[in-house]
């Protein structure tokens, strides 16, 4: 064999292999990803798959997670979120004010007690179970905070009803009560406390598609960020009408 024809033998021999491209195995349950054509599609398939009822249902999502214990404070989930679009629930408003938002409170809020009334409220404890029940927020007037504290704290946060000022609901003397109402008849709770999963209403079945599918997103997104490793954490996602089946949103 020639010299040249030695090195090229040994050139051969001694070249890299081809690189192999990996692909992601594919899967049919969405984790981490999620677009608003799949839920869609997928809101379409729990329509189909429920009955028809006598009332109109109520379109909920839920996000399974993975890699979260619940137990640590660190890694729960605890989020109001903005929707885009009304959900659609009734929401049922209590507001706890003095005199400077009496007014504005009745005219806006479902129940006013004025802080005049706290004080046989908080002796009357079966009549403030049944008014804590009754209501979805209760939305208390930062000034006079300490007061519904003190005489209702204990029965509110049983219910995990008390005013929660990341969800609006501790207001200064000079708010807008009906911004407030409107906030609240928009605003979720998304919350993993004491198991790795998270349920929400995103809507009315009536509902334009298009905008439930935005709610969706507008869940699915604040919570992936929430989360520690982002859409690692999340295992799948559900749509389910009030008595239809549950459906995994695909790719």
């Amino acid at each position: 064999m020639s010299l040249k024809g030695f090195v090229r033998t040994h050139q051969n021999l001694y070249k890299r292999p081809p690189v192999l491209q990996e692909y992601p195995a594919r899967t049919t349950s969405v984790g981490g990803y999620m677009d608003k054509q799949q839920v869609l599609h997928t809101l379409q398939k729990a329509q189909e798959a429920s009955k028809k009822r006598k009332f109109e249902q109520t379109v909920d999502l839920v996000i399974n997670l993975r890699d979260i214990n619940v137990k640590r404070t660190n890694e729960r989930v605890n989020l109001f979120i903005d929707l885009p679009h009304p959900h659609g629930k009734t929401v049922r408003v209590c507001g706890l004010v003095d005199a400077q938002l009496a007014q504005a409170a009745k005219q806006h809020f479902d129940t006013t007690v004025q802080k005049e009334e706290f004080d046989a409220l908080q002796a009357d404890t079966k009549r403030l179970k049944k008014l804590a029940s009754n209501h979805d927020y209760f939305v208390a007037q930062a000034t006079i905070m300490p007061l519904v504290a003190r005489s209702m704290g204990a029965v509110l946060g049983k219910k995990g009803k008390t005013p929660n000022p990341k969800a609006g609901c501790v207001v200064p003397p000079t708010a807008d009560l009906a911004a407030v109402k409107k906030r609240l008849e928009k605003l979720v709770k998304a919350e993993a406390k004491t198991e790795a999963s998270i349920k929400c209403p995103v809507g009315k079945e009536s509902m334009d598609k298009e905008k439930i599918a935005e709610n969706v997103m507008a869940v699915y997104n604040s919570v992936k960020t929430a989360l520690p490793q982002e859409e690692h954490n999340i295992k799948n996602v559900m749509l389910k009408l009030t008595m239809g089946p549950v459906i995994k949103v695909e790719k």
